[in-house]
């Protein structure tokens, strides 16, 4: 790992496919599932589905198995890679792009859904965030859906375990956490030790206040603004596991 690399390409190496091995295709249908009843959600091809930094494509295949029309981005070549050689995931291989967010090489208004999940937004500065929605409104189409699954701060800052260690695929792997000193950042420092030496990567992501990220939708042109606490609609609260957002392009 190249101390020059920025965490967002160093942290999505092979190692997250282990530290996150519960985020699987089963999960990942269960997701989709969800989200397709929540916010009515119905396959048309005059309407395709863009899953914005998609990882391994584990969600865009479980929108393919549903009938959408779907085009998967990630930019870990590494991740992309695991899904060329994966045999489950055969189905969406002509459908995964590498890309950066904040500049997607996708024509105008080209989408009706956009889905960015699991903690995908936040890795950048501010300006790069901003970036990152400004180009989500670009490829949308007006009245286009535009969901974000986001960790809920009030969860996080409440129940953050500082360190954990846990035995995975023949080692043992260290997780640190904490807190930038404006509690807007959250911080993780992995170590995987294995037999052929220490794997070290970390992860750094913004976290969004509500009325913060409500601002920042409305500014780069979205409206409609709902908020639910799962993927099974529940209530938002300080409370809630994740912070799901569902919004319309204007």
């Amino acid at each position: 790992m190249s101390s020059d690399e920025p965490w967002f390409v160093s942290g999505f190496r092979a190692g997250y496919l282990e530290l996150y091995r519960h985020r699987d295709l089963a999960s990942a249908r269960a997701e989709i599932a969800g989200l397709c009843e929540l916010l009515g959600l119905q396959p048309s091809p005059a309407q395709p589905v863009l899953d914005l930094c998609c990882g391994f494509g584990r969600h865009t295949l479980a929108l393919k198995e549903r009938g959408f029309t779907v085009l998967g981005l990630d930019l870990s070549e590494d991740l992309l890679r695991h899904a060329q050689t994966e045999p489950e995931l055969a189905p969406v291989r002509g459908c995964l792009v590498r890309a950066d967010a904040r500049a997607l090489p996708l024509r105008d208004e080209r989408f009706g859904t956009l889905l960015n999940l699991f903690s995908s937004f936040g890795y950048f500065d501010d300006g790069g965030d901003r970036a990152v929605l400004g180009e989500m409104a670009r490829v949308l189409r007006p009245g286009g859906n535009l969901v974000l699954d986001l960790m809920n701060p009030s969860r996080i800052r409440s129940g953050l375990v500082p360190r954990s260690e846990t035995l995975r695929a023949g080692g043992l792997l260290i997780e640190q956490r904490s807190l930038s000193p404006d509690g807007r950042r959250v911080f993780k420092e992995v170590e995987h030790r294995l037999p052929g030496g220490p794997v070290r990567w970390r992860e750094a992501v913004r976290m969004y206040e509500p009325e913060e990220l409500d601002a920042l939708l409305d500014a780069a042109g979205f409206g409609s603004i709902r908020r639910y606490g799962d993927f099974s609609g529940a209530t938002f609260s300080a409370e809630a596991p994740r912070q799901l957002v569902s919004t319309r392009r204007r």
